[in-house]
């Protein structure tokens, strides 16, 4: 029992100078402790912020061998250098060794992993013993050279080793998960980093009248499950947004209610923008096993009266039936060169995190970023390597590259892009809720957050709806009409549109400053 307490106090936060120097660390030991004791403390000890992998080095051959150093989570002491290698054929660049030096483990038990990146290649090794290790390259790709010897091999260091990896995994796969347990997943997450409540309702369904719902209500849905559930999760969790997908309302010449949603799942499974009738899109919520959670936002009496109901249904039928806008949906989120992402993460992962999807899907990569880094250097047709190249020739680093921002009248090769949100914006552009800044606001800078933070929305509770707040005590602002959970919208209706909002807009959680004005 001695001998447990005294591994439990140096895992929860003993001095590690109090602590006598041991063949091993109490982290590596615990699988080996009764499940009781060990799941909850390597919990406790890791979460999904340990799945990022944290940039160390950029490794390059120093002339003057002013090494690579950093201190790794096993090895406190590591250098790196590289050498390369000559050509073995004619029209050959040849290749390269790496050479990465580890010293000073902290333990006997523990080991370092690794991930190292170009635009070109991704590959990953580990380190358990301390000593030079190499890994070959055997034949550099067409332009990697140039990179390589211009800005180095990165290198990027899993902090939590492989098992606390594992248990971070442990913490972010079930999010994905359709079942009690993944919703469970999702609600703990959202918690342990965004500080959201989760505040049980009376009773999930709300009896509402769709009566009640006019053309220009904005629509915000939450999935806390499932697939989709958590995908949301980690979108929440890197934007500040306290939904996940967004949707408006119209009605037609004849009353008629219908839904206009960009995102819409099709017979043959593909994301589309689709107009609905209310009774089939109010049909699909209740259907998704994902838990969606659904919010009204009306529109202000002055909002009413600015909306041109012609002009968004023009706009809605135009986009009918278009991809939904897979372009821009990640540049919405990255404003900033390095502001814009969770601690570990930043523009050396991102890149690197590209070059994976490019090299696995080479399809997807140029849907979600490829054509849209064209856009910015106003290139046609470079791939992610050449988008590097061409971006380096001209002086601009790449994360100034993706934080340029976004034009709202860029054609893509399938069309205008415009996620679920751009376009609820875009079809407010339409109507006249901008009025004069329209041309000065890019919509598909904005994200959920942004949006539901507009103040396009009723101020005055007593408009609303009388059945708005009967399940909910003390009122929501805005009328809740499926979920478990009361949504949460921190700042909504509280930003007043102005020109080129959006466009330089930090978002590092859990707190998620946005200085005015950015």
């Amino acid at each position: 029992m001695e001998l447990l307490l005294l591994l439990l106090l140096m895992i929860l936060g003993a001095p590690a100078r109090s602590l006598p120097l041991l063949p091993f660390h109490p982290r590596d030991v615990l699988p080996a402790l009764p499940h009781g004791i060990a799941w909850p403390t390597l919990n406790r000890l890791h979460n999904a912020v340990d799945l990022l992998p944290e940039f160390v080095a950029a490794v390059s051959s120093p002339s003057d061998r002013n090494l690579s150093s950093w201190k790794g989570a096993c090895f406190y002491k590591n250098e790196a250098w590289l050498e390369f290698t000559e050509p073995k054929e004619a029209n050959s660049s040849g290749g390269g060794i790496l050479y990465i030096k580890t010293s000073n483990a902290h333990s006997w038990t523990c080991m370092d992993l690794y991930i190292f990146a170009t635009p070109y290649r991704v590959t990953w090794d580990y380190y358990f013993i301390g000593r030079t290790h190499t890994m070959e390259i055997k034949e550099w790709q067409e332009g990697e050279l140039d990179y390589v010897k211009d800005k180095g091999i990165s290198v990027f260091l899993m902090k939590a080793g492989m098992l606390g990896t594992l248990m971070a995994l442990w913490d972010v796969l079930p999010i994905f998960s359709n079942t009690g347990w993944g919703q469970d997943a999702n609600i703990e997450f959202l918690k342990r980093h965004m500080k959201t409540k989760f505040v049980e309702r009376p009773q999930s369904l709300s009896n509402f009248s769709t009566d009640d719902i006019q053309s220009g209500d904005f629509l915000a849905l939450s999935k806390i499950r499932g697939r989709w559930g958590g995908f949301e999760t980690l979108e929440k969790w890197v934007t500040g947004a306290y939904a996940g997908h967004t949707a408006f309302a119209l009605r037609d010449e004849q009353g008629k209610l219908w839904v206009g949603e960009s995102g819409h799942e099709n017979k043959e499974g593909q994301e589309i923008i689709a107009v609905l009738t209310w009774d089939d899109w109010w049909k699909q919520q209740l259907a998704d096993d994902a838990n969606p959670h659904i919010v009204v936002l009306p529109l202000s009496s002055a909002m009413r009266e600015k909306f041109n109901l012609t002009a968004a249904w023009e706009y809605a039928r135009s986009m009918d039936g278009k991809p939904y806008g897979y372009h821009n949906m990640i540049f919405s989120w990255i404003d900033t060169p390095v502001d814009n992402y969770p601690p570990q993460l930043d523009s050396n992962l991102v890149a690197s995190v590209l070059t994976v999807w490019t090299r696995l899907q080479p399809e997807y990569a140029a849907n979600m970023w490829n054509e849209a880094l064209n856009k910015r250097l106003d290139t046609q047709g470079l791939d992610l390597p050449g988008v590097m190249r061409e971006a380096e020739h001209r002086g601009i680093p790449f994360e100034e590259l993706l934080a340029i921002p976004e034009k709202d009248d860029w054609i893509y090769s399938d069309g205008k892009s415009t996620s679920c949100v751009a376009f609820v914006l875009q079809m407010y552009k339409e109507a006249g809720l901008f009025g004069e800044l329209a041309s000065s606001i890019q919509v598909t800078e904005f994200t959920i957050r942004d949006a539901y933070m507009l103040s396009f929305f009723e101020k005055n509770s007593s408009r609303l709806p009388k059945w708005c707040n009967a399940h909910d005590d003390p009122p929501l602002p805005f009328c809740q009409i499926l979920g478990t959970y009361r949504m949460e919208l921190p700042d909504y209706n509280t930003l007043v549109p102005y020109a080129s909002m959006d466009e330089r807009c930090p978002s590092v959680p859990p707190d998620y400053y946005r200085p005015s004005g950015c």
